[in-house]
């Protein structure tokens, strides 16, 4: 997988995907300057199809604390598959909680940054017209990044959560517009900050939640329905299983990361609100999950959406997304999957403070304070 969060050392020419991912100060030049307290603050920031994360972090030893989050469902998305094209609405919703990112990012004196849109972006004839119009409301310049770019981020994001005594993973994302499915290795811990884990495969699928439910339809999902939706994402997994070469079930596991996945862990765990710190790392078995799909096919729309993990936004897309889910399941069968409350966002922070030396300097640190 090619890093490409690399870059010059501080006070040394900016390389162009540096000046495509970074922050601007007034002058116009990227900012690479420390944070508060001399601290380096990193910031990642995701726009998708379907949302709008941010996230701001301090290196710790081993890992980052986060200082600041943000996230706003935005659906920039919103009838791309049909149009060809970026509506209004759904720009002006992104430039509204990219102006808010961009606030955020200036307060919390972010020394580097990294800045990206996928699908809905990819996908638009208007993508680069509304890339320059998001550079000149917030000072912002979006990176569309590619889907092998977009499978490494969110596996550099994941790695930690792999079972280690498992021979690796299967990660997916589903995404608005895109799903990523990536075979992940046995996980290795890094010296340089989080557990890794290598690419072994990966293939991206041109369907998510967003798309998926505007073709099919998510306020009212009858079983036919649905099993018509599991049927189409399955044939575009057809055969992958088998020129992968996955072992046996019950030396991998399956991750995955999305709306879809945490909504299903928070409604397995009886969730009255969602708590990331109960959804992240939890395990559901085959079970499980089919039991919330079948609650959740018992539901009305209201009812979905009167839902504490689900809501309003998300309550006409969480079937589109256990129809992906169950197509992934159906390909990659195993009984324990993984939940994972991370992913793109998390992974740039780990390329980015690896390739500042984050780590190493803690290391550094740490050799040369007087020994007690």
């Amino acid at each position: 997988m090619r890093d490409e969060t690399h870059g010059p050392a501080e006070g040394s020419a900016l390389s162009v995907q540096e000046r495509n991912s970074a922050p601007w100060d007034a002058r116009g030049v990227a900012g690479l300057g420390p944070g508060a307290r001399g601290e380096r603050v990193y910031a990642a920031l995701d726009l998708g199809t379907n949302n709008c994360r941010l996230l701001i972090a301090r290196p710790t030893p081993r890992n980052f604390r986060v200082v600041d989050a943000f996230s706003r469902i935005v659906r920039l998305g919103e009838g791309v598959a049909s149009s060809g094209r970026l509506c209004d609405a759904a720009m002006d919703r992104a430039v509204a909680a990219l102006e808010v990112c961009a606030a955020k990012i200036e307060a919390r004196g972010v020394s580097r940054a990294r800045i990206i849109a996928t699908e809905a972006c990819r996908a638009a004839a208007n993508g680069a017209e509304f890339c320059a119009r998001v550079t000149e409301r917030t000072g912002l310049i979006l990176d569309v990044v590619d889907r092998r770019t977009e499978a490494g981020l969110a596996a550099a994001g994941c790695a930690p959560l792999v079972d280690p005594t498992c021979e690796g993973a299967i990660l997916f994302d589903i995404g608005g517009g895109s799903t990523e499915v990536v075979w992940l290795g046995r996980r290795a811990s890094g010296d340089d900050g989080p557990p890794r884990a290598r690419i072994r495969s990966w293939v991206s699928l041109p369907v998510g939640v967003v798309s998926l439910a505007e073709r099919h339809g998510g306020v009212k999902v009858s079983r036919e329905l649905f099993e018509a939706m599991v049927g189409e994402v399955t044939a575009m997994l057809d055969g992958v299983r088998q020129s992968w070469g996955v072992r046996p079930p019950g030396r991998m596991h399956l991750l995955g990361t999305s709306g879809t996945v945490t909504t299903v862990a928070g409604i397995h765990l009886g969730l009255a609100r969602y708590d990331r710190t109960r959804v992240d790392g939890a395990w559901l078995h085959a079970q499980d999950i089919n039991c919330v799909v079948d609650r959740l096919m018992g539901m009305s729309f209201e009812e979905r959406v009167s839902n504490p993990c689900i809501g309003a936004q998300r309550a006409d897309l969480v079937l589109a997304g256990c129809a992906i889910m169950e197509a992934i399941r159906e390909t990659f069968p195993t009984d324990r999957l993984r939940v994972a409350d991370r992913g793109l966002r998390e992974g740039m922070l780990v390329q980015l403070m690896r390739a500042d030396g984050a780590w190493r300097r803690h290391r550094a640190d740490c050799a040369r304070e007087p020994q007690a």
